[in-house]
């Protein structure tokens, strides 16, 4: 959570972007005459960042391989017998099987694509109840903004995984199927994650509504729609996507603790969380159905905490 921090700390003390990217302060042309906005110069200093480019390396197989798993292996995961149960590595099942007898790379490969959708809608949902009520409780003030921000404070002090937890708990039988489930804990996480990113669209709201540019729009008669749309949004939403990039791995973690408590994707979903929980029954017989999945989960959510710090860094003036 101190990123988030660090990041709000930064855009209330950064200059802040006009509608079209550049920053309010008068831009500095480069050595070839040309303007240089924030959006350029960040972009300029990512494609030197060797952290960027190995996480989006690393974010883009894990994509690939949770769209199109059957280019990676051509085996069921779901097709399990217990004759093989806990078998080791062999030339058709390359991590064995696990103590189902199901092959543990298929059910690695498979599962890549629903840890990484939980993750992806979560963030996206999770970043839009972020911006409308930070950008509310931001450009409005007063009473609004003191009763969304209790609100803020409120859902900020209740445990994600606690309230994940209590919530899924309760779960009912209409949401046995894959999307129901898929959707449940999906709504569960955003309910219970937008507040930081909230508070930081709140501060770049506040910092943007005093720009001139927002004035020169109001007294050229647009209306307050107009204006957090047009003018202030594209400001708030680089801070924003940095936060949810940070955040997407953090779901995914989450979806996985979920599940391997027994309260989060069941079966017949295959889930990152769900196979490292049956794993560890028979961890000293076998580590590898075990490990492969571990693996594979933290490597995916430390890519996306690479790529939100390095883009955090390429936005921060502060660290140029």
């Amino acid at each position: 959570m101190s990123d988030f921090e660090t990041i709000a700390a930064s855009e209330n003390h950064a200059a802040v972007p006009g509608p079209l990217g550049e920053n309010n302060a008068p831009n500095q042309p480069d050595n070839a005459g040309k303007v240089r906005s924030l959006a350029g110069d960040a972009w300029r200093d990512l494609r030197r960042s060797p952290i960027f480019i190995v996480s989006s390396i690393v974010i883009a197989f894990m994509v690939f391989m949770a769209a199109f798993p059957t280019v990676f292996t051509s085996a069921d995961p779901r097709s399990c017998e217990l004759s093989r149960s806990m078998a080791g590595p062999s030339g058709d099942a390359i991590f064995g099987y696990n103590l189902q007898g199901c092959d543990v790379f298929a059910r690695t490969v498979h599962g890549a694509s629903t840890s990484i959708q939980v993750g992806f809608y979560s963030a996206l949902l999770a970043g839009l109840i972020a911006v409308v009520i930070g950008m509310l409780a931001g450009f409005y003030g007063g009473l609004l903004d003191a009763i969304l921000a209790r609100i803020i404070d409120i859902v900020l002090g209740i445990p994600l995984l606690l309230a994940a937890i209590v919530a899924l708990k309760a779960r009912s039988s209409s949401s046995d199927g894959y999307w129901g489930q898929l959707i449940l804990v999906v709504v569960v996480l955003s309910i219970f994650g937008w507040t930081t990113a909230a508070r930081i669209v709140r501060s770049s709201v506040i910092s943007a509504k005093g720009q001139d540019y927002v004035h020169a729009a109001r007294m050229l008669g647009a209306n307050n729609g107009r204006i957090m749309i047009k003018h202030i949004l594209p400001n708030a939403m680089a801070p924003v996507i940095v936060v949810m990039t940070i955040a997407l791995g953090a779901f995914i973690t989450a979806e996985a603790t979920l599940s391997f408590l027994g309260v989060g994707l069941k079966d017949p979903i295959i889930s990152w969380g769900k196979d490292i929980s049956e794993a560890t029954q028979r961890v000293r017989e076998n580590a590898i159905p075990l490990v492969a999945p571990s693996a594979f989960l933290s490597l995916t959510v430390l890519a996306f905490i690479m790529l939100g710090d390095a883009v955090r860094e390429a936005f921060d003036p502060r660290l140029r």
